[in-house]
């Protein structure tokens, strides 16, 4: 493979430094995010290395040149620094240091400095409280002696969150007396927490903000998410709220982006309350999951956008082409063996993405579809029968094996 240098358009048509087609491209983490990332990549026309220490990475699978070691690995990560024009990671808990060191070699966005803030609850929580952005109320618990004080400003109905390497609803507790809070805290070996009050959620939603070098910033259309055991289950483009609460959504993420001088994508989930207020959840320095319909409903994909961010590229637009309803498909459905996708395919607006993932394990996530409608109602019901009908038939064919 020839690696080719770093180019730059004519001085006529560039307001800004870039990195071209033909350069390399660096990602740190292998999983679907760096596999969609490597696939945007590899067909605008660059090079891309992947460093992951799984031997069967999925984003390996759309990289030209995988290292496979530790992301705290100096040979590797000086390897990948000196092969790579620019690099990104696809997940928050890349240490910081690795970044650091990397910037050191090429131009590393985002930033290790906002990628640390999204690596600790703590961390995240208190910066966005102090920068004025509204969260719920929380408590910092680093001993038993402040989850007891928590919980007396904090009452339950709470939520007990481990400050770093939570996701998917790992490292959450519900807490509704001290004896839970207590219990959860001990098992995970008095690592310091979040103490989160529980409040009522109308819906959860979220927005990708897409903010360049120069500070150009592109918002994609607000998602609507529904979640099952932590998971997000379902994202519904554009979401059912009015056109002022997504717009002041819109608008606060971007206030973050600039807050934190950002560059990259960086997602931002919220709450919705009753009386249509906002609480930022958490915010996600990458891609996320509630972004994966933009795939095919918008003319760029959050992908194609984290290389022209990364890359110093203008900024693609982000219009809905389509009303889109996004579904995860998680391990159960392999249960035994394939899903049956005919279920899928006679629907011609369904969209099927999967994510080159030999293992299946139930709450692992191994693809997506997404269905376009002209409505999001039509696409909702089509998405739903879709789900129901591939979860009927995996259920069916379990019952079968086992009475055999």
């Amino acid at each position: 493979m020839i690696l080719v240098a770093p180019g730059v358009l004519p001085p006529a048509r560039l307001t800004r430094p870039c990195v071209s087609p033909g350069a390399t491209l660096g990602v740190l983490g292998g999983g679907q995010l760096g596999r969609m990332f490597a696939y945007a990549a590899r067909i605008m026309g660059y090079h891309v290395v992947v460093l992951d220490p799984d031997p069967h990475s999925p984003a390996a699978q759309f990289a030209d040149v995988h290292l496979c070691a530790g992301y705290d690995d100096q040979a590797a990560l000086l390897d990948l620094g000196k092969r790579c024009a620019a690099i990104t990671t696809e997940f928050e808990n890349v240490p910081a240091r690795s970044l650091d060191m990397l910037a050191a070699l090429s131009a590393v966005r985002p930033a290790a400095a906002v990628v640390a803030i999204a690596q600790d609850r703590i961390t995240e929580k208190s910066y966005l409280a102090g920068q004025g952005f509204p969260v719920a109320p929380f408590a910092v618990v680093r001993t038993e002696q402040e989850l007891r004080a928590a919980l007396g400003n904090i009452p339950a109905p709470a939520i007990l969150k481990r400050s770093r390497l939570g996701y998917d609803g790992k490292g959450q507790a519900p807490v509704t007396n001290l004896e839970h809070a207590v219990t959860a805290f001990h098992l995970w070996g008095d690592e310091p927490c979040v103490l989160e009050q529980r409040v009522a959620l109308e819906k959860e939603i979220s927005v990708i903000v897409a903010r360049g070098a120069d500070g150009e910033t592109a918002c994609f259309p607000v998602a609507e998410n529904r979640h099952q055991d932590g998971i997000l289950d379902v994202s519904i483009v554009p979401a059912r709220i009015s056109a002022a609460l997504a717009q002041q959504a819109s608008g606060m993420a971007i206030r973050l982006s600039e807050r934190l001088q950002y560059c990259g994508v960086l997602a931002v989930e919220f709450f919705v309350l009753a009386d249509d207020r906002l609480l930022i959840n958490e915010i996600a320095p990458r891609p996320h999951n509630s972004g994966h319909a933009t795939l095919d409903a918008c003319v760029t994909s959050q992908f194609e956008q984290q290389v022209r961010t990364l890359c110093g590229l203008p900024l693609g637009s982000t219009r809905l082409l389509s009303p889109a309803v996004m579904v995860n498909l998680l391990g159960h459905l392999w249960a035994d063996g394939e899903p049956h996708w005919g279920e899928l395919f006679q629907h011609p607006q369904a969209k099927l993405h999967l994510y080159g993932k030999g293992e299946p394990r139930p709450g692992r996530k191994m693809g997506h579809f997404t269905c376009l409608d002209e409505s999001i109602e039509q696409a909702l019901a089509a998405a739903l029968e879709i789900k129901a009908r591939l979860l009927k038939r995996a259920a069916t064919s379990a019952h079968t094996k086992e009475s055999a």
